[in-house]
């Protein structure tokens, strides 16, 4: 499993140009599942995602969750971020897990991550999305459960 987080002011989800999320300080976290995850895998991404100190505290150094700060998590399937790009000038995706068993998996993810974080929101699975934020650092950070 795969989580791209961008420590964000705030961003928006809109699906068919209707506005389907939005957060405000907070982690828009990408989630790329591979063919061998699975609820350890799941479990162990959210306790990272949720505990991961990437706010700063009063001496400005990274030290803060995004439970810390009590901020807001947008969570949004990409299965992208599972795309194998070392060879050749096309992505392959024989790595990430197949659709018919991901969508699943990202439900049960979206529910675990609502109950451990109240202030968690998602994208829609498979849907054709537009995802807006203004990344604050910018901070980016490559999660790997």
């Amino acid at each position: 499993m795969i989580c791209l987080i961008q420590r964000v002011r705030s961003s928006q989800l809109h699906i068919e140009g209707a506005l389907h999320a939005e957060i405000g300080q907070g982690l828009l976290a990408l989630v790329g599942l591979e063919k061998d995850d699975n609820e350890t895998t799941l479990a162990k991404m959210l306790d990272k995602l949720y505990a991961y100190r990437v706010f700063s505290d009063t001496e400005g150094k990274m030290n803060l969750s995004v439970k810390d700060i009590d901020g807001e998590v947008l969570l949004v399937s990409q299965f992208t971020l599972a795309a194998d790009t070392q060879k050749g000038l096309r992505p392959g995706f024989s790595s990430a897990m197949p659709p018919a068993s991901a969508e699943p998996l990202f439900e049960t993810m979206v529910a675990q991550a609502s109950r451990q974080h109240t202030k968690t929101k998602s994208g829609v699975f498979g849907a054709d999305m537009q995802i807006s934020l203004l990344n604050d650092g910018p901070v980016t950070f490559i999660l790997r459960a």
